[in-house]
């Protein structure tokens, strides 16, 4: 799933151990996560036609 942390909030990574990015990334769908959420750290999202570009630039 793709996340991206809301205006202001600064969000941990657990799985990279790196502050979640503004522009979002995508990451294994967890509790930690949806609970995230529900705190209102981040939002889910769909991602944009540039990161699925990239990530399919970045497999080849």
């Amino acid at each position: 799933m793709f996340v991206k942390p809301k205006e202001g909030r600064s969000v941990h990574d657990p799985a990279r151990g790196d502050l979640l990015p503004a522009e979002g990334r995508n990451v294994d769908e967890s509790q930690y996560w949806y609970r995230r959420e529900i705190d209102g750290d981040i939002e889910i999202v769909q991602p944009s036609k540039d990161a699925d570009t990239d990530k399919k630039a970045s497999a080849k």
